[in-house]
């Protein structure tokens, strides 16, 4: 909600009320952008668009039953237009603009502002000789990196999902005081989160779908040109041991097609909610995992998590871990009971995989 604005107002018990003024309107809904799928779940704001109800002065209402708890993106449905709630913020997904609404968990604070020692997100313009673009990141850096000179920090390269931007993991779920708070209770080694764009579109390409392969040229960037300008540019430890990547749904995608043909890079790789991969496409993988005493020495972590709601997700990550079990790949799966496709299973998964992250190292 806006500073100032008196709705959407959340309430105790995790209702919420929703008010918009549309004096001439015929028919508002709150519509929540995820439907439920095979393979997502739904939108934890609802399943189905609410029907707001017109009060004499104008304004429509409607007060929802009690959501479930985490960030859902919304919009506003006004005679078959759709349109942001003003009252609302505004955040990326789906390729456009839509509102949000973050409801509380009760008894869940790791992503709340806390009073410890916080770190910055920083923002950085870069030129990409590939797409002959400018591009924008966002970079945590953690609490004391300006203090000590000497110091230097290893790196997660944090993926967003399709439809969204570098914002997300800052806007959204959160990442900088999870790291804050993580790392003030010693449950994290202090790091640097570099959040790019995951879209690398040129004039003659094709927009990248969510579950498609990610184009070679966000390959490119992500190994020639972004790499090399956060390790000349930050503090970092110049090496795959102290290098990781992870990524939520599309970014899931990018970090299995990036991450497995650059173990030399990377040495921890983050796949949350996985969108499930045909035989075919898991069968392309294989190069990759011939070798299990080779893989497992080299890669320190090999995280999968999804949320039981994401049905087709859940299960789908399930089947391909245990194919790799069977071949001797050693991995990690967490599941997040009731959580569909959505931040709240993406901020329990970051919260999760960063305290596993680095702790094979002596150096930080």
């Amino acid at each position: 909600t806006l500073q100032g604005a008196e709705y959407p107002r959340i309430h105790s018990d995790g209702r919420v009320t929703f008010r918009v003024f549309a004096p001439n309107a015929q028919r508002v809904r709150v519509i929540a952008p995820l439907g439920k799928t095979e393979n997502n779940g739904y939108n934890g704001l609802g399943e189905e668009p609410y029907e707001m109800a017109k009060d004499e002065a104008g304004f429509w209402w409607i007060t929802t039953p009690p959501v479930v708890p985490g960030f859902h993106h919304y919009y506003l449905d006004v005679d078959g237009a759709q349109f942001c709630d003003p009252g609302s913020k505004t955040y990326a997904s789906r390729n456009l603009r839509s509102s949000g609404i973050d409801i509380p968990e009760p008894g869940v604070d790791f992503y709340d502002i806390k009073d410890v020692p916080h770190g910055e997100v920083r923002m950085r313009w870069y030129f990409s000789r590939v797409t002959n673009q400018w591009r924008r990141i966002l970079v945590y850096t953690p609490p004391n990196y300006d203090h000590d000179q000497d110091q230097r920090y290893p790196v997660l390269y944090l993926r967003h999902g399709g439809g969204e931007n570098e914002d997300a993991w800052y806007d959204r779920a959160k990442a900088n005081f999870i790291l804050d708070n993580l790392i003030a209770e010693g449950k994290a080694k202090p790091m640097i989160i570099v959040m790019n764009n995951n879209y690398a579109d040129t004039p003659s390409q094709a927009f990248q779908l969510p579950d498609q392969p990610p184009p070679h040229e966000i390959s490119e960037i992500t190994i020639k040109e972004l790499i090399p300008m956060i390790d000349s540019t930050y503090r970092t430890i110049v090496d795959r041991d102290h290098r990781a990547m992870a990524g939520l749904s599309m970014g899931s995608v990018q970090t299995l097609y990036i991450g497995l043909p650059n173990l030399d890079t990377f040495s921890a790789l983050g796949v949350f909610s996985r969108r499930p991969m045909s035989p075919e496409e898991f069968k392309y993988f294989d190069p990759y995992f011939e070798d299990p005493e080779s893989f497992n020495s080299n890669v320190h972590l090999f995280w999968w998590g999804a949320g039981t709601a994401e049905e087709g997700i859940y299960n789908a990550a399930k089947k391909n871990l245990q194919e790799l079990e069977e071949k001797g790949i050693n991995s990690v799966f967490v599941e997040f009971p009731g959580l569909s496709h959505e931040w709240q299973a993406w901020r329990k998964s970051l919260y999760d995989y960063a305290q596993r992250l680095f702790r094979w190292s002596s150096i930080v």
